[in-house]
């Protein structure tokens, strides 16, 4: 009888779009930003965002939107709106809770690895039972932000644990390549921007299909692939 697959050492989760559908509220807040200081920003101009690390968005949006802010200006008032959003509303996507907790009892941890800062991350931590997570990787913790493999590299140091056996969750292409370039195996689950095909790559419409034994399945090379490329993402 063939044994079954092991267990994940870890598995390392993005946080906006990933775990908490917090892309709206990401560009609710760059509108409102743009708005009031004069400038123009689009829904697209939000989605070209995504995925990446803060200063490279706040160089982004002042370049497309035209206002007299510096990015370092840009990132401190977003991270001051999205904050206070976070702790009052957090929106989990659904099966992520459930997937967190399952990871945890079943003795696999769990790391998170945002290009957030430590505030916004802290912010949804503080709503899920105490040691959901055993360590967590912000973009102000790293010198290199995704699409570079230093964040998910540095969660794995921390858990003590090698990149190849672990398991990332990912929602974007930048996400999607620093997990890669480190070594995971990846499952990403599109939300509101595309994420290609591509090999060894898993990726599934709906965290509720996932559980730690389909984890472990693609730990051990199995690629889930249920995202239809001809349906646009929901947004």
């Amino acid at each position: 009888m063939t044994p079954p697959p092991a267990l994940p050492a870890a598995v390392l989760w993005d946080m906006d779009g990933t775990l908490v559908d917090s892309e709206p509220y990401w560009i609710e807040a760059e509108t409102d930003l743009v708005r009031d200081h004069g400038g123009r920003w689009t829904h697209e101009d939000g989605l070209a965002l995504v995925g990446n690390p803060l200063l490279v968005s706040g160089r982004m949006l002042v370049e497309r939107s035209g206002i007299d802010l510096a990015p370092e200006q840009v990132v401190e008032a977003l991270v001051a709106r999205m904050a206070e959003r976070l702790r009052t509303d957090a929106p989990f996507r659904p099966g992520a809770r459930e997937l967190l907790l399952a990871c945890a009892a079943a003795g696999v941890p769990n790391a998170l690895v945002t290009m957030s800062y430590a505030v916004l991350a802290d912010a949804v931590v503080e709503t899920l039972p105490a040691g959901t997570f055993a360590t967590v990787v912000t973009g102000d913790a790293v010198t290199h932000g995704k699409p570079h493999p230093e964040p998910y590299l540095l969660a794995a140091r921390r858990l003590g644990v090698e990149p190849a056996a672990c398991v990332a969750v990912e929602d974007s292409v930048p996400g999607v390549a620093s997990a890669t370039a480190a070594g995971c195996r990846v499952v990403a689950v599109p939300v509101h921007v595309p994420v290609p095909a591509a090999p060894g790559l898993s990726r599934v419409t709906d965290l509720r299909t996932l559980s730690v034994d389909a984890l472990a399945d693609v730990l051990a090379g199995r690629t889930i692939d249920d995202v239809d490329d001809a349906v646009p993402t929901h947004s």
